[in-house]
């Protein structure tokens, strides 16, 4: 089981990168500047990376950490795993789906996991062994927490799975993944044509927009979709997310059907259906 002190802290870290992102987002207008590949960032991104890797290195100085916007830092058996605003794109919009993921990993394997959408007034955590949580944001012990419990399906074919992100982001074998599993399940979100690459496109929503939480992963854990496939992702997109949907009942893997997150591919799944799932992603001939 996790450190209490890990998760008091993950809840401490998610109130102050909340209360930064707030400022931010409150403001008449937010600049953003385009990285290299492609995606929007902003000084409210910078900023509680930089804080946040602070007051853990106060907290656990011989931890390591790694974050999305200036990546790596120090080395150890255990590290801090930190995307800043995940959902800069709705972060710009002046829409609510955008949040702050954090994990712990330990000798390889996630330790904790926390989601925090402060304009969405909702967090979720989880750790291996003690279940996985939803609450109000910023956390309130006065109101209690609702545990996330999912139960099983039976086939693939009947399922309803989220894909990120749109064809134009993907290269040529991630489409061709997305592709296979779009057409072997019943219902896919967003609707796209995935074997398409069409930079000329209008951006689709994400497969969280309107559903009440922030990332795709979540709608796995709480029962809104079967699973979700994530690709060209990087460890702070998926590591936060996994204990998350594990100890709700679902499922996590790559591509392969390893416990990584370093291979840029994320599959997430209510329990019974992800060897169904990889099976009709991977297929071969």
């Amino acid at each position: 089981m996790t450190d209490p002190a890990d998760l008091e802290l993950a809840h401490s870290l998610a109130d102050r990168a909340d209360a930064i992102a707030r400022r931010y987002f409150s403001a008449t207008a937010v600049e953003s500047r385009t990285k290299s590949d492609g995606s929007p960032v902003t000084d409210a991104d910078q900023e509680i990376e930089i804080v946040l890797r602070s007051l853990i290195r106060k907290e656990y100085p011989d931890d390591a950490f790694i974050g999305e916007e200036f990546g790596a830092h120090g080395h150890g058996r255990r590290r801090w795993i930190i995307d800043a605003i995940d959902g800069t794109a709705s972060f710009l919009a002046g829409e609510p789906e955008w949040s702050t993921l954090i994990a712990v990993e330990e000798d390889s394997h996630i330790s904790l996991g926390m989601v925090s959408a402060p304009a969405l007034g909702r967090r979720w955590w989880a750790s291996p062994d003690s279940g996985s949580w939803t609450g109000p944001c910023p956390s309130n012990p006065a109101t209690p927490a609702d545990r996330l419990a999912l139960t099983e399906a039976a086939s693939a074919q009947n399922a309803t799975v989220g894909i990120w992100p749109p064809p134009s982001r993907l290269n040529h074998q991630e489409r061709v993944v997305a592709t296979r599993l779009a057409q072997g399940v019943a219902q896919v979100r967003p609707p796209l044509d995935w074997t398409a690459a069409d930079p000329t496109a209008p951006a689709p929503r994400k497969p969280s927009a309107g559903s009440g939480t922030c990332h795709g992963a979540l709608l796995v854990a709480t029962g809104q979709l079967d699973a979700f496939l994530l690709l060209g992702a990087g460890p702070w997109d998926i590591a936060p997310l996994i204990p998350i949907v594990q100890e709700a009942g679902g499922t996590f893997s790559d591509l392969a059907g390893q416990y990584r997150t370093d291979t840029g591919a994320a599959l997430f799944a209510r329990p019974g259906l992800h060897q169904q799932l990889l099976d009709i992603a991977v297929a071969t001939g």
